[in-house]
């Protein structure tokens, strides 16, 4: 294990830790369209250095097929790139699938398991991967710290330089504090985790069933797939999604129209246009994420917020009133 000081940081060490040893030129990667920005942008970086990297593409649900990644293998990948799970539309992936194939051909797994950690338990052994990202605020542990899960006998080009901290795979005085916090967070979801899934399930499926009851021309990205027990993205027809994002603000709740990190694009939801929504749809649907602080009068509340919300922006636009 490697702490570092958070996802983005665990996804560049493993991908250009695995690339660059040696040198990039002539390795292929193998990675999925619907990845964090921090992968995304990693592979961009491998394809600059020489390496060669084939995007591999969902089906309508968000989940990337086992048997779609075991097509773009070839003689020269190095690296396969798998999310466990995924940040906007909380569809689980096929990682193990992926690993078991990848690993009878000696390719090293990747899986940037920021979303998914702890919901529910991740068993790195279960999944058969060789490195593995975790973000402590995902876990309710301080921002600012992270770390790489590594595969014993994995050897990883070092990203920064200086002393030979973490076995010279990350120089730099360790964040000792919040690495303490990372581990009681980590302790407290291996206690308690399950439990929290089922709670946090429930309350997501009182959500979607109440939107979806109360406010018409409602859908769930990602419907019929295996998803995270804490995460809805759904898409509402006629409404302008950052507007939606207002009035939902402006009523005491906190949405997004996609992930964190990629707040204020203009460009839409890659990972939704991905899934083959248009850019129209990926543009009028919201993310919603649920936690520990939430409760079953917190989510009745925000029903009540969105269906009004929906119902006063529909009103004032032209373009719904035109299909209506």
């Amino acid at each position: 294990m490697v702490f570092t000081s958070g996802g983005t940081e665990s996804d560049n060490l493993a991908i250009l830790g695995v690339v660059r040893r040696g040198s990039a030129q002539g390795k292929h990667v193998v990675t999925t369209s619907i990845e964090h920005p921090a992968v995304l942008a990693s592979c961009e970086q491998a394809e600059r250095e020489g390496a060669e990297v084939t995007w591999v593409s969902p089906r309508s649900n968000g989940v990337v097929h086992a048997a779609d990644v075991r097509a773009a293998l070839r003689g020269n990948t190095v690296l396969v790139s798998v999310m466990h799970a995924n940040n906007e539309t909380g569809a689980v992936q096929q990682v193990a699938e992926i690993a078991a194939t990848a690993r009878e051909l000696g390719i090293l797994v990747h899986s940037d398991g920021v979303q998914a950690a702890g919901k529910p338990r991740v068993g790195v052994a279960e999944l058969g991967v060789d490195l593995y990202s975790i973000s402590g605020h995902k876990l309710n542990a301080p921002k600012g710290i992270g770390a790489l899960y590594v595969r014993q006998g994995v050897k990883l080009q070092a990203q920064m330089f200086g002393g030979r901290h973490e076995r010279e795979r990350r120089a730099g005085t360790e964040n000792v504090p919040s690495a303490v916090a990372l581990g009681a967070a980590a302790a407290w979801h291996l206690a308690h985790g399950d439990a929290e899934c089922g709670r946090l399930a429930a309350l997501r499926d009182r959500l979607e069933a109440g939107i979806l009851a109360r406010v018409p021309g409602v859908r769930v990205n990602g419907a019929g797939a295996a998803r995270l027990p804490n995460t809805s993205n759904l898409r509402f027809d006629g409404i302008e999604g950052e507007a939606l994002v207002i009035a939902l603000d402006l009523a005491g709740f906190a949405v997004s129209t996609g992930a964190a990190c990629s707040s204020g694009a203009v460009q839409p939801s890659h990972v939704l246009t991905a899934m083959g929504l248009t850019a129209a749809e990926a543009r009028s649907s919201l993310r919603f994420s649920l936690g520990l602080g939430n409760d079953e009068a917190q989510v009745d509340a925000l029903v009540a917020a969105v269906e009004a919300a929906v119902a006063r922006l529909r009103r004032l636009s032209p373009v719904y009133s035109h299909a209506g």
